[in-house]
């Protein structure tokens, strides 16, 4: 019997054609020695995502498509690797990117970490990236965006995975935060595309979060 993988991607997908094939091949130009597989949650698309997946040699996953939540956690159920690697259909990862994020979550003896990342778009994404980049990563609890998380297979099952609320990826970060280390890898990692940020995601709950942490970021400015 094959050992298991060291890190098991998992990349939810709803309708995501136009994207998915980029982020996959991007996996798989990965220039790196662990072995790794690549999941792909489909939610119930109506366009060619779930071929796409297949063609691309990725397990394909059948979701319901009732939430990002709910397709992220089907995949890190059905995952095998000791590290799972939360990645957005719409991102692309570097060539470095899992030799990099892997050895340092290691190294700090993290349960969870992200990157800074390049967003594409309008200019309210660039807004975005510079608070992923600057923000998030100086939070007591940092926020670690679900389009690029790294989290331990047993953290994630402790944890409970991401829960089924607005901005799951904000409320999955501060849970783990309050009962293990997570932190940022200060290179730019991954690609990922602006097109959502008009939605809430990440900003939704942004202030409130920012304003808990106040003192601490005005401590380490």
């Amino acid at each position: 019997m094959a050992a298991p993988p060291d890190v098991s991607f998992v990349v939810p997908a709803r309708n995501e054609a136009d994207y998915l094939a980029d982020c996959l091949e991007s996996i798989a130009a990965l220039e790196t020695d662990y072995v790794y597989e690549v999941i792909v949650v489909d939610g119930a698309s109506s366009d060619a995502t779930a071929d796409i997946a297949r063609a691309h040699g990725a397990t394909v996953l059948e979701g319901t498509g009732s939430s990002i939540a709910a397709g992220r956690n089907l995949g890190g159920e059905a995952a095998e690797g000791e590290w799972l690697a939360f990645i957005d259909a719409d991102t692309r990862v570097r060539p470095n990117y899992l030799t990099e994020l892997l050895g340092f979550v290691e190294r700090e003896d993290l349960a969870a970490g992200s990157s800074v990342c390049r967003m594409t778009g309008p200019l309210r994404a660039k807004l975005m990236e510079g608070t992923i980049n600057h923000v998030f990563p100086r939070l007591e609890r940092p926020i670690l965006p679900g389009f690029n998380f790294f989290v331990h297979r047993e953290a994630f099952f402790e944890t409970g995975g991401f829960p089924e609320v607005p901005n799951e990826d904000t409320a999955f970060s501060r849970a783990l935060g309050r009962q293990l280390p997570t932190g940022y890898h200060d290179s730019v990692l991954v690609e990922s595309s602006g097109r959502r940020i008009a939605d809430s995601g990440l900003t939704g709950t942004l202030f409130h979060y920012v304003s808990l942490d106040a003192g601490r970021l005005r401590a380490s400015a």
